[in-house]
């Protein structure tokens, strides 16, 4: 008990000091990165401007370390994210913005149901985009080690957009890993598939009318297919080789035609698709949850549970976005 009181001690007493120590060594960080950003075309003034109030944000690298994805069992994560008031908030804002999201639909040829599921899971319909400093954020990971590169590449972007005017930095408040409005796109998310849909000369992602056409471009441009399937669930016959069992988002490996995999399916009989589509088996418990069965819970995925996966690399993602849409389908006639 001794022991314990005085470990608790020394995480309350030292706490504070290494996050001073952590926010001095960042303002030398800071420093070196500005005369980078020069380097990659980013002007002075803008420097300046936006990161003129960038600090260190220890809450983001507590967050970066523990993430629900990682521990909630699948079963668990989906129903969450997948609930019957969800669903009736994505009809109420459908039925309210029901002609532009059928235009975007058309346009881009991505179903309503696929956007309204993202929109949802994401931010719950616009209600959590997230309060963090995104430039504060951004830099808080390009200084920590653990990402650094891809993270620096992030905010070396949004200062980009900033510089050539897409993006207003007053309004960049969002996600504490610097993702950004209704639909939580990165900076080079934003880059490469965001577009100023109503024409107004800047890309309002908090705004429905760019948000949904950016969404929608996005998926667009990956290749998700309205008409093909993303996942079903099944059951699997234990003499499965556990090679074939993909337990990370990482890489899908062992694509095959879904007629090899049906000897290995015990409710075979129950799945209707064409047999040489390309599938693989996730079982996304197995490497997270402890003790959890191998075989248990497991889907056959295909092309555009993939494409779900480009959005966010989490195998529980994919799954509760694709089932989000089901229910969509079911209700919106």
């Amino acid at each position: 008990m001794k022991i314990n009181k005085i470990v608790i001690f020394l995480i309350i007493f030292f706490s504070p000091i290494k996050v001073f120590a952590e926010s001095k060594n960042f303002n030398e960080w800071l420093i070196s990165f500005k005369s980078y950003a020069l380097t990659k075309g980013i002007s002075q003034a803008t420097i300046d401007e936006a990161l003129k109030n960038t600090k260190y944000l220890p809450k983001v690298i507590e967050y970066d370390r523990y993430q629900p994805e990682f521990y909630e069992d699948t079963i668990t994560y989906i129903k969450k994210r997948t609930s019957n008031k969800k669903v009736e908030k994505g009809i109420k804002l459908y039925r309210s913005n029901k002609s532009l999201i059928n235009q975007v639909e058309k346009e881009f040829n991505i179903d309503k149901e696929l956007l309204l599921s993202l929109m949802g899971i994401e931010t719950n319909f616009g209600k959590y985009l997230g309060k963090m400093d995104i430039v504060s954020s951004l830099a808080t990971l390009s200084y920590d080690k653990r990402r650094s590169a891809f993270f620096t590449n992030e905010l070396i972007t949004i200062l980009q957009l900033i510089n050539n005017k897409i993006v207003d930095y007053k309004i960049l408040y969002g996600s504490w890993a610097g993702a950004f409005g209704n639909f939580q796109f990165m900076p080079t998310t934003i880059k490469k598939y965001a577009i100023d849909y109503d024409k107004n000369d800047r890309i309002e992602l908090k705004k429905i009318n760019d948000s949904f056409a950016s969404a929608a471009n996005y998926l667009n441009l990956i290749g998700w297919d309205n008409n093909k399937p993303c996942f079903i669930p099944v059951k699997l016959k234990k003499n499965i080789p556990q090679k074939l069992l993909n337990t990370s988002a990482k890489k899908i490996k062992y694509k095959k035609k879904f007629k090899y995999y049906k000897k290995y399916i015990e409710n075979v009989e129950n799945i209707n698709i064409n047999n040489n589509l390309i599938s693989s088996i996730v079982t996304p418990d197995k490497d997270i949850i402890p003790e959890a069965d191998n075989f248990y819970p497991a889907y056959i995925v295909f092309k555009n549970y993939e494409i779900i996966l480009k959005w966010n690399r989490s195998l529980r993602f994919a799954l509760a976005v694709c089932t989000l849409r089901n229910k969509f389908k079911n209700e919106i006639k």
